[in-house]
């Protein structure tokens, strides 16, 4: 096994391994998702559209969707300014107690999805906006907003000063030099860390469950309270969904930044 030969082969079976382990979840939903049968099994029972046929007839399913991608867009919208600031503040400008601000806007990340979640019933329920959507969106945001920070941070730290300093000698308001030359350098990352936001939001589950009542169940939330009574093969087409729309925002941020650019910022 010294050999360049077997180390090749050792690698190469050790990647396939990988490859075949990290498929095999995704395989065997998408197949049950294609059962004949009335309950999820794998290999599938015959071959049938049924399950996404009555997934598109039910109403919950409709109403649970379009409320998340609402949510999602809501957690979006808020971290596109919040982020991309905060990490041009802590990353390009001196300002005092700048670590410290780090940490806390780190902080989120941290603490444990369940604390966070009770702690924003709390909060919305004192403030009287529980029972609305947009604070499920604000408060994702919350939670997922280091991901935004850190991808406009890398961005940042590879942007040349010297492009500002060009600008400004020739006139350029400081207003102007963001938005003619900042914002379009740090732009892959703003663009990487919005799509991280969206499907983060669009996948959260525990605190969203904390959030919402009967009348504004999200997706995961609709997924969980089915999956309590009795787990049909409409399951797996609504996980089928959802790779599909992971599918997409892969292939959206490989058009607009790039997978390389992507990686190397991570």
């Amino acid at each position: 096994m010294s050999g360049p030969r077997s180390k090749a082969i050792a690698l190469w079976g050790l990647v396939a391994f990988s490859l075949i382990l990290l498929s095999f979840p995704t395989v065997i939903i998408i197949g049950a998702s294609f059962t004949a049968g009335e309950i999820i099994q794998f290999p599938p029972e015959g071959f049938s559209l049924r399950w996404y046929e009555k997934l598109w007839q039910l109403d919950s399913f409709q109403d649970a969707l379009l409320r998340t991608f609402y949510v999602s867009f809501i957690c979006t919208l808020i971290s596109l300014p919040v982020g991309t600031l905060a990490a041009l503040a802590t990353v390009r400008y001196r300002i005092r107690f700048r670590r410290t601000l780090q940490v806390y806007l780190l902080l989120p990340f941290t603490i444990p999805l369940v604390v966070s979640g009770l702690g924003m019933l709390i909060v919305f329920g004192e403030v009287r906006i529980l029972g609305q959507l947009w604070p499920v969106g604000l408060a994702l945001c919350i939670i997922n907003l280091p991901f935004m920070i850190w991808a406009v941070s890398a961005s940042v730290n590879g942007l040349d000063s010297e492009l500002e300093n060009a600008a400004a000698n020739c006139g350029a308001a400081p207003v102007q030099i963001f938005f003619t030359v900042t914002l379009p350098a740090v732009m892959p990352g703003v663009i990487t860390g919005a799509l991280l936001m969206f499907i983060l939001a669009f996948n959260e589950f525990l605190v969203s469950l904390f959030l919402v009542d009967s009348r504004i169940v999200t997706l995961p939330v609709q997924i969980y309270n089915s999956i309590r009574s009795v787990i049909t093969p409409d399951l797996a087409a609504v996980s089928v969904v959802y790779i599909l729309i992971a599918v997409i925002a892969v292939w959206v941020l490989d058009r607009l930044v790039g997978l390389e650019i992507f990686l190397r910022s991570k």
